[in-house]
Order: structure tokens, then C-alpha cells, then sequence
């Protein structure tokens, strides 16, 4: 039997009908949702974040028949932006998933601790990935997430505390980017979720950035992110890398 989905204002602006990727262990289907509170320079999802109403939406209706198809086959939707958090029908788009019989991960920011918790205690996501920007230090934050809210580090604080004594599986996660990380600071990103179980550094992407001139810029070589890796490990006990090496000019 096919799940109705609940009346809610949010448009899908991107699908990836199959991953292993974003979901370990599962095999997973990617939503995007449009629109994100933050303006990272080095964001590579450009369209969706500055301009989401020139990207085709993905009906409701196609994806509900689609996943109703492959029951049995696709474990869990992986929600991601964007920002979903910053969107009112998150909870009726998880419960829907939820409905369709479907386990549900969830991608955030960290900078809506209220909206997290809600969907946390409405047992909504099956596992959260929390991105963490930078150290946790208001002028270093604003330079990697291009948001000036004055309450953020404390809003960001709020929603490391709400994941890591939520009892769900999850993983925070940072894109190592040259000009705004050093392996140094990854340590201090991870100091500040010490004695956690999983931390994910991520290569950075320079396609279609949002500030144009890191689409100029080489992501780390190997040997900086395993060094960085393993200063992290000083402080959490699994530390992956993920992403392809790619480079932009090479020599």
C-alpha cells in the first residue's frame, strides 16, 4: 500500500535514485532539499543554495512510486540540502519516509538545535551527520560558513550537545579546505567532540563553488589530510577520510 505524502511546503530540488556513499553500510536514495542560512565560500552545491528555482523540483509522486517499486532493495533516505532543518514540513517529509517504511538520515549545519531536537524526539532519523564548519570560535566560524548570527557557536554548541547524548548513530564531519583549515585546526574541531566515535574529514570540491575563487584552489594532498587525520585521532577513536583525490591545476 502506497503512503500519502502529508501536506508540507518543501520542493526536492535534486535526486540520487541509488548510493553507498552517503549512508555506510546502507544502500540509500539522496534528497536534496533547496536553500541553506549559510554561504560557506567553498560550498560546491551552488545552484541549490543561491539560486534552487532554476533547478527542475523532483515530484513527490515520482519519488513515492519510485521507492514503492524497489521495496526491499533501498534501505533508507539520506535528507540533505541545503539546509533541511531550515525548512517548516521537515518533520511531515520524515514522517512520510518513515511511512513509506524507509529508515531516514538527516544532513545538517548544527545551526537549528530547536528543529533537531524536535525530530529527535519525534524518533524521525535512523542517523545524523552534522557538519562542523571550523573551530569553534565566532570570527572563524563566519568565514567558513559566511553566516553573522551572533548566537551561532552557541546554537552550533547546542547541537553537538543534542546528537552526541541522543543515543542515535551518528557522525560529525568537516571539508578540509586550504586557505580556511590547517591539520591544526581539525584538531581543535575534534577536541571539542572528544571520546566521540566517528569523525569524517572531507575532501573539498572545487567545482562550482560558491565563491568562485576556490574553484582555483588544489584540495589537500594525501599527505596533508593523514596528517590531519592523525592529529584528530588524538581525540576521536575513528577518523575516516572521504571523497576521490581531485586536482584543479595540476603541475
Amino acid at each position: 500500500m502506497k503512503v500519502a505524502m502529508m501536506e508540507c511546503d518543501i520542493r526536492i530540488k535534486g535526486f540520487v535514485p541509488t548510493t553507498m556513499v552517503d549512508w555506510e553500510g546502507m544502500i540509500a536514495s539522496t534528497i536534496f532539499l533547496p536553500g541553506c542560512n549559510f554561504r560557506c565560500p567553498f560550498c560546491h552545491n551552488r545552484d541549490l543554495v543561491l539560486c534552487p528555482d532554476v533547478l527542475e523540483t523532483v515530484p513527490l509522486g515520482y519519488l513515492e512510486e519510485f521507492f514503492f517499486e524497489r521495496k526491499g532493495w533501498i534501505d533508507g533516505v539520506c535528507v540533505t540540502g541545503g539546509e533541511p532543518c531550515l525548512h517548516s514540513g521537515i518533520v511531515s517529509l520524515l514522517e512520510w519516509i518513515r511511512g513509506l517504511g524507509l529508515k531516514a538520515k538527516m544532513d545538517t549545519n548544527g545551526s537549528f538545535p530547536d528543529v533537531l531536537k524536535s525530530v529527535i524526539e519525534c524518533e524521525l532519523v535512523d542517523f545524523i551527520a552534522m557538519d562542523i564548519k571550523a573551530p569553534l570560535d565566532a570570527a572563524r566560524y563566519r568565514v567558513a560558513s559566511g553566516n553573522r548570527d551572533d548566537d551561532l557557536i552557541l546554537r552550533v554548541k547546542s547541537s553537538i550537545g543534542i546528537i552526541r547524548s541522543s543515543g542515535i548513530p551518528h557522525e560529525f564531519r568537516t571539508t578540509v579546505v586550504p586557505l580556511i583549515h590547517s591539520p591544526e585546526d581539525v584538531e581543535a574541531i575534534a577536541e571539542t567532540i572528544a571520546g566521540d566515535e566517528d569523525y569524517v574529514l572531507q575532501r573539498f570540491s572545487p567545482n562550482h563553488t560558491i565563491d568562485q575563487r576556490f574553484s582555483q584552489i588544489d584540495p589537500y594532498s594525501e599527505e596533508d589530510l593523514k596528517r590531519a587525520s592523525e592529529l584528530a585521532r588524538k581525540h576521536v577513536s575513528r577518523v575516516r577520510v572521504r571523497g576521490a583525490p581531485i586536482q584543479v591545476n595540476p603541475p
